[in-house]
């Protein structure tokens, strides 16, 4: 405990605080002996940095315990399975910078139940650097992490529909997964471009001038000449 303590630059004292709280796992145990490793070393590192960017030990420790009960790289990435997303490393003090204090413990919960985040080590994995740009630039644009997430479990919903109804349409009769593999990009042409016309009827909709109760036919045209 005092080598773990004097190499992360707190005091026993410290140390002992943050174990009670449960922000470091257990010690590796032979007879009296408590063991630490770089694992805990890194994640007093962690403390101390976020704690450096603001965070409170609460938010620290919800952050602990959704990390340590999160899924592994290899149970996130499925290994050896063929994906066209580029996974993404982080610290969790990256992961705080990326989206702006909003990496909340339930934030991170629920990032970890979609399946976006996985642990490996002291590193957090993200399943697409895709998806984390984006994100990213939602939060960037003042909207919240929790709603990009809530609407995040909505779009699976809906995806994972498409993907079943182009899974069914392709393999029939003699077609096998290696065909479905190399019609995949036809799949994404069409969600591609019917999101794009949808997006298309929206903007039209919330341009379209509306009609008052009291508003004649003739009404908007002199109001859009007079413009």
């Amino acid at each position: 405990m005092e080598e773990l303590a004097e190499q992360a630059g707190i005091t026993v004292r410290t140390l002992r605080f943050y174990r009670e709280r449960k922000l470091i796992p257990p010690p590796r145990r032979e007879g009296r002996i408590a063991w630490y490793d770089d694992t805990h070393l890194a994640r007093l590192r962690t403390i101390s940095a976020l704690l450096e960017r603001g965070h409170t030990l609460n938010g620290i420790a919800e952050l602990a315990e959704a990390f340590d009960h999160g899924r592994d790289v290899g149970e996130l990435l499925g290994l050896g399975e063929p994906t066209e997303e580029t996974p993404v490393r982080l610290s969790p003090e990256e992961l705080a910078d990326v989206f702006a204090g909003q990496a909340t413990g339930e934030n991170l919960a629920a990032a970890l139940d979609l399946g976006y985040l996985g642990t490996d080590g002291g590193e957090i994995v993200h399943v697409s650097r895709r998806l984390l740009d984006v994100s990213a630039a939602l939060v960037r644009e003042g909207i919240p992490l929790a709603n990009v997430l809530t609407a995040a479990r909505r779009v699976r919903e809906h995806t994972e529909a498409l993907a079943e109804l182009f899974t069914t349409l392709v393999l029939t009769g003699d077609r096998t997964h290696e065909d479905l593999q190399r019609l995949r990009p036809l799949a994404k042409s069409v969600v591609e471009a019917e999101l794009s016309l949808s997006l298309d009827r929206r903007l039209r909709d919330r341009r379209a001038p509306r009609k008052g109760p009291d508003t004649r036919p003739g009404d908007q045209d002199e109001a859009a000449q007079s413009s």
